[in-house]
Formats: C-alpha cells, structure tokens, sequence
C-alpha cells in the first residue's frame, strides 16, 4: 500500500508541473513609439540620421510592429527641411543631408495614421572622454572589473550627460545619467562594472551631451526600470511622458523622445 500511495505521489507531482498558467493581462490600443535619436559622433559630418517608429504590443508579443507609411520630418531654426524616409517596412526612416549645428533647436514632425505629432529639442555639446581607470578589485567579492570614464566638466556651464556602455556581455548596454550641480568644472566620471567583464573584452563607452529635460526624462526612467523597482509585473507609480505630444488628439499620446546630442566615442579593452 505504501508503495502505492508514493507512487501515485510522483505521478500527481509530474502532471501537475505540466499545467499551463494564462496571465490575462489587460490591452489598450497600439500608441506610437517615436526612437528619436539624433547623434553627431565628434570627428564625423553627422549628415546620416535614423529615426525609428514602432507601435506598442502586448505584453507576451514575441515581435514589435513597425510603424510604416509616416511622413517624417525635422526642421531647424534656418528652415532647412530634413525629410526622412522609410527604408522598406522597417519603420526605420533615414535621411543623409542632415546639417548638425551645437546649440541650434530642432523641430520633429511625423504624421502619421492622419494625427500629426511634434517635439522640439536643441542638440548639446559633450566634452570627450579624457580616458579610462580600470580597478581589478571592485564589487562586493573583490573580484569585479570596474571601469571609470574620466571627463573633464566645463567650468559655469549647466550640464547634462548620458552614458552608455556597450560590450559582448549583456544583452541590454548600461545607461547612466549624470549632471554637474555639485562637480561643476572638475573632473568626473562614468561608471561601468559587469560581473562577467574580463581581460581582452571590448566595451564601447559613449558619453551624449543632453539637455535638462532629457537628464529629468531617462533619470526618471532608469529609476522604473532598475532591479529595485520590482520585477516586470511590478505597477509604475507613473507614465513616463517625453517631448513628443500629438497636436491632432492629445489623448493618444506617444511614448519616447526627441533628442540631439554630440557623442563622444572611447572603445576600450579590458586589460
């Protein structure tokens, strides 16, 4: 008997593993997604931009819907017209004429599904990275590789910075957000550390220049998306709004941002 009831035991505990959980998760209409991103990496003309348009999907979607068919332009404070057009149905538009130029203000406007959306941003200066400390040491075993990006703030001068670092390791790169309220005019960095990190691997660290509007937008968003806000599940306390407003129904508003920054580009390799 007792061989019976462990028996009947495991086979209850195998057919039970092999129940399918449906999470019915609630749905809204698709909203547009606007990823763009307009960068000038020093040293080159800028004159090749992309900007990206998608549609929001369900939770469990395995793909993200391009927007296509949108009529994407920018237009600058001399009323030079940036036309940027779809390559194939990818929802990636390009343009290559586009004219960078520090401080000026930029106006995007896309039209699309007969709504006409807007935003206006000034691209921003960054200052290079001056070079990078590697600690061998770092972490709470002793044992991580960090790395330091210095740059050097200019003095009297409200900035903003976005750092990204990219490598092998993770699929996602490492975003920061620093500003300068308390390290004005003295020499700074960006932090990286991954726990995989090891010699001979290749990290691409990018400093942006962004404005206070931007630094507020990804700080904000950082803060949402870290490990300590809770798990994918986990309910936002907000809407993380950008730059972008729909002019033709404000209610269906877009989520993602305009920005236009000068990049500055280190590859380093771990030593």
């Amino acid at each position: 008997m007792k061989k019976f009831i462990t028996l009947f035991l495991i086979i209850f505990a195998f057919t039970n593993c092999e129940d399918v959980i449906d999470v019915d998760l609630n749905t809204a209409e698709p909203r547009l997604v606007i990823d763009a991103s307009i960068n000038w990496f020093k040293n080159t003309s800028g004159n090749e931009q992309s900007i990206k348009l998608t549609l929001t999907a369900p939770f469990f979607n395995d793909s993200v819907p391009p927007a296509n068919n949108a009529i994407v332009t920018i237009t600058d404070t001399n009323s030079n017209v940036f036309n940027f057009i779809e390559d194939g149905q990818t929802g990636i538009y390009r343009n290559n004429n586009f004219i960078p130029v520090l401080n000026n203000t930029y106006v995007l406007t896309i039209i699309y599904e007969g709504e006409t959306y807007t935003a206006t941003e000034t691209l921003k200066s960054v200052v290079p990275i001056d070079y990078v400390e590697q600690n061998d040491e770092g972490g709470f075993s002793g044992e991580d590789i960090e790395l330091k990006a210095f740059y050097t703030d200019p003095a009297n001068i409200e900035n903003y910075y976005f750092f990204e670092f990219i490598s092998d390791i993770a699929v996602i790169p490492t975003l920061e957000v620093y500003e300068d309220r308390f390290t004005d005019g003295n020499q700074i960095f960006g932090f990286y550390t991954e726990e995989d990190l090891a010699t001979n691997d290749i990290v691409t660290i990018r400093n942006y220049g962004v404005s206070e509007q931007f630094y507020d937008y990804m700080f904000i968003l950082l803060q949402q998306g870290s490990e300590e806000s809770g798990g994918p599940f986990e309910t936002q306390p907000a809407t993380v709004r950008g730059n972008c407003i729909n002019n033709t129904n404000p209610e269906n508003y877009p989520f993602g941002y305009f920005r236009l920054s000068e990049v500055d580009e280190l590859i380093y390799t771990v030593q």
